[in-house]
Parts: structure tokens; C-alpha cells; sequence
């Protein structure tokens, strides 16, 4: 079916918008083409590869914000790279405006063009819709203005999301500007931008088909179930306390229903968590983007995520001990409970299932061997295992690997292939999106609450145990402990998909969670081949800071310079 699967469609056409900083190259009339306007509308064909052209500015990847080397997970408290590079260290210290103006990939100056060069397209597909001519002789159409709209206005509101949940209120470029307009346009409020993504929604879904409707050669297209996940996303964001600071029920009660209307079948969630990023097909994929197998030499996993004990070149995606912690035991309980059961001698013990899914950790089986993390004496020398040395910037700073980023299955030897799929919308976080926004509404959670969250806890394989509910779920929690529960559950369930950065800003909790230690774990190996285990606070460079201001990213300085003083500044960033 088509949601499983993605796929970025390069217009065989010499199609491209200047992708420079200037915002009159990226928000141009007319993109610059090897065809004539006229005869790129007039061909049915050659409009419809210009409208495809709009996929290739959405967001592809987890590692955004250094090139190949930096993820929003290490923004937050999921991870931190052991890479001490500047660009690196000065994200820890929330200097974003380095970043905001690179012209290498990241999750600031890149994304803000990008978007905009996205919404470019659709904007001018928009407005050639009605003069594409019908093919003649095609007995499935070559251009179907109707879907070709909805994916356009999917795509633009999609595009506009990007660039609130990062910066708030933007510019909105809802048309195609002629030679001699002002473009140096003021910033619209957030609610602003919100209604029109929510009125380019509407409209989608009136537009798109169903699952059913795709064929395998439009594979990756949005449905109708992915307009409304977004519309479902979108409301969660326009409901959470950055921007909802009376705590409007009405705003929770409108994002609680658009995921519920999710929930009645079409979706379901896959049966098994630990390959949730890496199968082509799943009944849990609202939208995706498949990569497709792709050699590993000079992937992401082998260049960012694999140890170079086992083959990797820059091991830099390294999961705190802060996020390790937060994985309960296997009876549910919080490793803090003393009824659970947890060993800090033993740590990596009895966790619940998603923690072996998501984490590589010392002394794990693996590829045929052992993951070694360790450091131990002969004689007065120090030794080190196989996959962590200190003087080396490549090894892991905390002791642990992502497994979610790096499955089992892909080594180096051999010429492996990867399969690591960008998810846009899962099943999942329809239920977490739905148990958030209807205990908030509510006041007081109700069994809907609670069973979105059995779900998903009993899918991980958490053991059921006793309550009403089970699943180590407290009976009778009010609105605050229910609270703490769901968003500790999207930390989990959702770990290294690009949500707990968001998360965070949304919630306006950086203060808990950024601008704490940033813990390790060492690992000494005794004689024996047993293993002591000392939690650790990270040194300097692996500490982050946080202030208010980093609930919104600042507008790139080169877009605020360009505007001759129109484009103002997002607080405190001036």
C-alpha cells in the first residue's frame, strides 16, 4: 500500500530554485528551468515532474544539524556527540546563530531556505493547475490536477509546519511574486500561519485518495490519512503551553479529535518496535520516506552511528545516561521504584524491551562478538575494549550506541546494504498525540487515555502485571501524573525520531531537561571479566545550557539583514 513507503521524485527536468541564502533567489517567480514556462505547463508530463520537484525540499534525514555528523537528538537530552568540533560545541552552549547561518546542512539556516523553497514550487504549481492540458492518448492520467493540488497544498502546509515549530510566526508566501513586488515581507503571528496550514490541510483532504488509490509507481505521495496526521500534529503543537500559555481546553479538545480520527482501523501498530525504521512495508507507516538499499560505506550508520570497533568511521550519535535512565524495567516500574528490581551493578538487567531495541551497550552480543566499552589494567597500563578509547574523538563519549540508528544487521563486512527509513507519520505518535491532548482536555484521564497507552506499552513488551490497566500504569492518576507518564512514553516510544527536541520546546521544560548534567556511564573490567559500573558526569564540552529563548530558533541574520529592518527577531535572540 502506498503509505509504507516513500520516495523522493527528482524532476527529470533541469528543475531548480536557487538554494542560496538571498531570499529573493528562494522565494523567485519563476525557478529557474532548461524549458520555457509556457512550454513546461503546456506538456502535462513536464508539469507534472515540476510538481514533483516539491518532494526534494522536504526534510529526509535525523541528521541535520552538522552536516553528517549532527542530530536533533543530540540537541536534547537523548544524546550528545562525542565530535568536539565548533559547530558542535557551540549547539551545546546554545549559540544558535552559528548555526542559523551555515550553508551546510542543519536544522536552522538549512531548513528556513528549504521551506521556502518548497513552498516556491507548490506556490507556482498552484497557480498553473487549471492551463495543464490533459494527455491525450493516457488512460491513467498523466497529470491529475485534482491530486496534483492536494499534494501541492499538503506539501506547502507541511512545509509551513516545519518552519513554525522551529521559529514561531513566518512570512507567508501563499502566491507567486511578480518582478517588481515587495518581498521583504513582515512575519505573521503563529495562530496566523496555523489557520492557513489548517485551511491548506482542509482542502488536502478533499484532494487526496485513500491507501487504496496508490499504485506502486506512486509510492511515497501523501494520502488522506497523512494529511490528517499532520493536521492532528499541527493541533498538538497549537495546543502545547509555548503556544497556548492560558491552557485553552478548546485548543485540546480540537487537536484531541483530530487524532482520534485516526484511530477508527486504518492504522494499526506494527507488531514488533525494534525494526520500526527499518522494514519497507508496516501497517503502522501513515507516511514515510524510504531510502531503499543503499550501500553502507559512506552512509550515515557506517560515517555516524556505527563504533569504529566495528567497522564505523565517526561513532557520534551517543545516547545519554539521562536517556537510558528513563527506560523502565521490565514490569514497568521506574528503575527509581525500589520494588523494581533494577541492579545499578547490573544495569542493563531486566530493562523493558525498547531499551534493547534502542541502546547498544557494553557487553551487548553483537555481530559475532562483543560490544566493548570498557577500560582495564595490565599491570600500570590502561586498556581500552575494542569500541571506546578516550583519546579518540571517533569512539562514543557516554558508553552506548543507538541501536535504532544502527540495527544489528548492517556491518561493514561483506559490502552490507542499509534500509533506514525517514518516518513522517507513524501509528504510534497518532496514540500519544491522542492520550496527550485528551487528558489535557479532560482534566482527569479517562480509560481512552489510559488505553492508548496499553497499546503502545503492551507492544513493547512490557509484562501486564496488576490495576485496571496493567502495564505498570497507576490506577486513578490525575491530570499532572498522567502528564508526566505520556510524555515520559514519547520519550521512549519515540526516542531518536525527531520528536524529543520539539518535545521539549512545546512543553517549555528545557529547564529540566537541557540545563542538567549530562551523564555517561563508566565501565572498568576487573579480573574476573566482570564489570563495575559508575554513572559519570560528561566533561565540559558535553554539557548544554539552556535559556528561554531556545523554546524558538532564531531567525537566520542574514534573512533579518536582507529585510531592511521588516523581518524581526524572535525574543531574546536579537
Amino acid at each position: 500500500m502506498m503509505r509504507r513507503n516513500y520516495k523522493i521524485y527528482t524532476a527529470v527536468v533541469l528543475l531548480t530554485l536557487c538554494f542560496v541564502s538571498c531570499k529573493k533567489d528562494f522565494l523567485e517567480r519563476t525557478p529557474g528551468v532548461a524549458l520555457t514556462e509556457d512550454e513546461i505547463f503546456a506538456d502535462p508530463a513536464q508539469a507534472a515532474r515540476f510538481a514533483d520537484n516539491a518532494y526534494n525540499y522536504t526534510i529526509t534525514k535525523y541528521v541535520r544539524f552538522n552536516d553528517h555528523r549532527g542530530t536533533v537528538s543530540q540537541a536534547s537530552d537523548e544524546a550528545v556527540s562525542g565530535n568536539s568540533e565548533g559547530t558542535v560545541t557551540s549547539l551545546n552552549r546554545g549559540l544558535y546563530h552559528e548555526h542559523a547561518t551555515q550553508a551546510s546542512l542543519n536544522d536552522i539556516g538549512d531548513v528556513y531556505r528549504r521551506m521556502y523553497a518548497g513552498i516556491a514550487i507548490t506556490n507556482k504549481m498552484l497557480s498553473k493547475i487549471a492551463i495543464v492540458p490533459p494527455a491525450p492518448t493516457a488512460t491513467v492520467p498523466i497529470f491529475d490536477p485534482k491530486r496534483v493540488e492536494g499534494e501541492m497544498r499538503f506539501l506547502r502546509a507541511l512545509s509551513y509546519f516545519e518552519l513554525t515549530k522551529r521559529f514561531g510566526g513566518v512570512p507567508l508566501v501563499d502566491k507567486v511574486y511578480e518582478v517588481n513586488d515587495d518581498i521583504n515581507l513582515p512575519r505573521k503571528t503563529f495562530a496566523e500561519i496555523t489557520a492557513f496550514i489548517l485551511k491548506d490541510i482542509e482542502i488536502a483532504v478533499t484532494k487526496l485518495g485513500t491507501d487504496a488509490d496508490y499504485g506502486v509507481a506512486n509510492y511515497g505521495r501523501p494520502t488522506i490519512g497523512a494529511a490528517q496526521a499532520l493536521k492532528a500534529r499541527v493541533l498538538l503543537y497549537a495546543a502545547s503551553p509555548l503556544n497556548n500559555p492560558t491552557g485553552d481546553k478548546a485548543k485540546w479538545k480540537e487537536a484531541a479529535d483530530a487524532a482520534l480520527a485516526l484511530m477508527d482501523g486504518r492504522y494499526t501498530l506494527q507488531t514488533t518496535y525494534g525494526d520500526i525504521l527499518n522494514v519497507p512495508n508496516s501497517p503502522e507507516y501513515i507516511m514515510i520516506r524510504i531510502k531503499g538499499n543503499t550501500p553502507l560505506a559512506g552512509e550515515m550508520m557506517q560515517d555516524f552511528s556505527m563504533s569504529p570497533g566495528s567497522g564505523g568511521a565517526q561513532g557520534q550519535m551517543n545516547p545519554t545516561q539521562n536517556h537510558v535512565d528513563m527506560y523502565e524495567m521490565a514490569n514497568g516500574l521506574p528503575i527509581t521504584n525500589p520494588a523494581s528490581g533494577y541492579d545499578p551493578q547490573k544495569p542493563y538487567v531486566g530493562r523493558e524491551p525498547r531499551f534493547y531495541n534502542n541502546i547498544i551497550y557494553n557487553d551487548l552480543p553483537w555481530q559475532g562478538g562483543k560490544i566493548e566499552m570498557w577500560s582495564t589494567l595490565q599491570g600500570t597500563a590502561t586498556v581500552y575494549g575494542k569500541d571506546w578509547n578516550p583519546g579518540n574523538i571517533t569512539y562514543t563519549a557516554t558508553r552506548y550506541y543507538c541501536k535504532k540508528y544502527w540495527p544489528e544487521v548492517y556491518r561493514t563486512v561483506g559490502g552490507s546494504t542499509t534500509l533506514l527509513n525517514y518516518v513522517y507519520f507513524r501509528y504510534g505518535e497518532i496514540l500519544l498525540n491522542y492520550a496527550e491532548t485528551q487528558n489535557e482536555f479532560l482534566g482527569t484521564p479517562d480509560a481512552s487515555v489510559y488505553n492508548a497507552l496499553v497499546l503502545l506499552r503492551a507492544r513493547a513488551g512490557i509484562a501486564k502485571g496488576t490495576g485496571t490497566y496493567g502495564y505498570g500504569l497507576k490506577d486513578n492518576m490525575t491530570a499532572s501524573e498522567m502528564r508526566e507518564v505520556i510524555r515520559h512514553e514519547r520519550a521512549i516510544e519515540l526516542s531518536f525520531e525527531d520528536h524529543r527536541w520539539y518535545d521539549i520546546m512545546r512543553w517549555k521544560i528545557g529547564s529540566s531537561t537541557i540545563a542538567v548534567p549530562m551523564m555517561g556511564m563508566d565501565v572498568f573490567k576487573k579480573t574476573d571479566g566482570s564489570f563495575t559500573y559508575t554513572p559519570i558526569v560528561l566533561g565540559t564540552g558535553f554539557q548544554k545550557t539552556w535559556a528561554e529563548k531556545q523554546n524558538l530558533y532564531p531567525i537566520p541574520r542574514t534573512e533579518i539583514y536582507k529585510s531592511k529592518g521588516v523581518l524581526t527577531q524572535n525574543p531574546g535572540w536579537e
